[in-house]
């Protein structure tokens, strides 16, 4: 198997990551929505040898003056978690926007999904606050928090 190797996502990526969106979650986000991030530092794409396995998508938000981080979307192909993968994309994705001038990152996760909040816990991600219904489904989000280190 060859190792995984990270790199920002170009055009030719995006079929794979929209397929890999459509299979990790309930309520996928639109191939026009990956369009609009192409060439963005904060979107960045996992892959072994020619498989596309993760994507992350990341940018900073002008807030007052200062700029917050926020993690969009991260998803890793079902048949590729639990190697580490989405936590080498966050690592990376953090990096990115530490990069930017973000002191902090926020982002929101259905509040079942307890492998990526375990994830962002590590990452000494914190709840901010709930969101009852933010989900077509009627999912609570949870809001999370965490001080980027530069």
């Amino acid at each position: 198997m060859p190792a995984v190797e990270y790199r920002q996502a170009e055009r030719a990526d995006l079929l794979s990551v929209f397929r890999i969106e459509k299979a990790s979650f309930p309520q996928p986000w639109p191939y026009s929505a990956f369009e609009r991030f192409l060439g963005q530092p904060g979107f960045l794409v996992a892959h072994e040898g020619e498989r596309m396995v993760g994507f992350v998508v990341a940018d900073g938000v002008p807030n007052h003056g200062r700029t917050i981080g926020h993690v969009k979307d991260l998803a890793v192909h079902p048949e590729h978690r639990s190697r580490g993968i989405g936590r080498g994309l966050l690592e990376r994705a953090l990096s990115v926007l530490a990069s930017q001038g973000a002191g902090w990152v926020k982002l929101e996760v259905r509040e079942g999904n307890e492998p990526a909040i375990a994830l962002y816990r590590e990452f000494g991600f914190d709840l901010h606050r709930r969101v009852p219904r933010y989900y077509d489904d009627g999912e609570t989000a949870l809001v999370l928090v965490a001080p980027l280190r530069t």
